[in-house]
């Protein structure tokens, strides 16, 4: 089956026969991939690849398939995490409703107290 290339805007464009949009189940709006083989031209249905979000598959975990905790030993390196959560100041319902975290040590404002000093 041959068919003739046309200008289309800036573009070239191939209208496609009926009879051959039909048998590959192609329909207006539906997207193509176009590859380039040498000098040749191929399109070919575009592939769905399907996104996820975490919520959602988190929220399809049911007890039965929940994998179980390994316990890998103790934190080594750049996986030790010294943080307010991690050294129990803080608990996960406070990081949730955005609580800060009170500083350990002395609870005194610090900041501007110095700010003069180093101007002078």
């Amino acid at each position: 089956m041959k068919v003739k290339v046309a200008k289309w805007g800036n573009s070239l464009g191939v209208r496609l026969p009926k009879a051959a949009a039909e048998a590959a189940g192609l329909r207006a709006g539906v997207e193509l991939d176009v590859t380039v083989e040498g000098a040749d031209l191929r399109l070919r249905k575009s592939i769905r690849i399907p996104y996820y979000k975490l919520e959602d598959l988190v929220a399809q975990m049911i007890p039965e398939n929940q994998p179980e905790t390994v316990d890998w030993g103790p934190d080594r390196g750049v996986e030790i995490i010294d943080d307010a959560y991690s050294r129990g100041e803080i608990t996960l319902e406070d990081i949730l409703n955005r609580k800060p975290a009170k500083p350990a040590g002395s609870s005194r404002r610090r900041g501007k107290q110095n700010v003069s000093a180093k101007r002078r």
